[in-house]
């Protein structure tokens, strides 16, 4: 399926109307399926599939590790995509169990109390040591993630995530109508490509809500920047997972929010 379309529009402009057009992004209800069964239905930009699968299920608890994912599947259902997910059979057995845990309980199945408890569950701890970046480093990320956004530079109504080494430069770049999206299929992309989340910084467009600090630290990342500011909430999952928080990240500058440890600027705080 296409990911942009061209949308006729009126262009108002010194008090003047004129007929135009431009790009616009699609965007395209995707089904996830596990043996069979719709797990969950969201609205996606419908591309990097593979990608989506993989992050989804790692973020959502369903998998471990890549190789539980035996074929993604993607295929076309109505006005949308069913992704057909196949796993191994001890993943798939227990999916099976978690879902009927969960439809006992609670009347709508993902909602309730056990949706509750998923949005506020623990986030792994990430790698105390290894990782020091400059400030340059987080520039060059910021940067190279703005250039290799290919469909918001042709919309401008898209999130991007990026996964960046230092030394190595930008390894991985997905673009969606979603933030989370865009993270969960960057994610998958890491996954795929054999990389760990501990040797680089994810990077992203969007504000940094709790679920991206959650997604980040499931993946292994140290470090997320963005260019928008953190909640609460997401300052304090990000302590609890020792992890960098960075915001604000524009042109040289940028604020720490947390793990301030792992940013080697060569200057002293001014704390007075």
């Amino acid at each position: 399926m296409k990911t942009s379309v061209s949308a006729r529009e009126l262009l108002f402009r010194d008090g003047v109307l004129t007929p135009s057009s431009r790009a616009v992004p699609e965007e395209t209800p995707i089904a996830f399926s596990y043996g069979g069964s719709t797990h969950a239905v969201m609205m996606a930009t419908p591309a990097d599939l593979e990608d989506f699968a993989f992050g989804f299920s790692l973020a959502e608890g369903i998998i471990t590790s890549p190789d539980e994912i035996l074929a993604v599947e993607p295929l076309e259902a109505g006005a949308g995509l069913d992704v057909q997910v196949t796993l191994r059979d001890a993943t798939a057995d227990a999916l099976t169990v978690r879902r009927r845990r969960m439809a006992g309980p609670v009347g709508c199945g993902l909602c309730g109390i056990e949706s509750i408890e998923q949005a506020s569950r623990p986030v792994p701890r990430v790698a105390a040591a290894g990782l020091r970046l400059a400030p340059e480093d987080i520039e060059e990320a910021m940067t190279a993630l703005g250039r290799a956004q290919v469909l918001n530079r042709e919309t401008h109504a898209v999130h991007g995530a990026g996964f960046f080494v230092p030394g190595e430069g930008l390894l991985a770049i997905r673009e969606d109508v979603g933030r989370h999206n865009a993270l969960d299929k960057l994610v998958g992309a890491v996954l795929r490509a054999g990389r760990r989340g501990e040797e680089g910084v994810v990077v992203v467009t969007s504000r940094l809500s709790v679920e991206m600090v959650q997604k980040a630290a499931i993946l292994g990342a140290s470090v997320l920047v963005a260019i928008s500011a953190p909640t609460a909430l997401a300052i304090r999952t990000a302590e609890e997972a020792g992890m960098t928080l960075i915001g604000i990240a524009r042109g040289h500058d940028f604020e720490i929010f947390t793990g301030s440890e792992r940013i080697v600027t060569g200057v002293a705080a001014n704390v007075a």
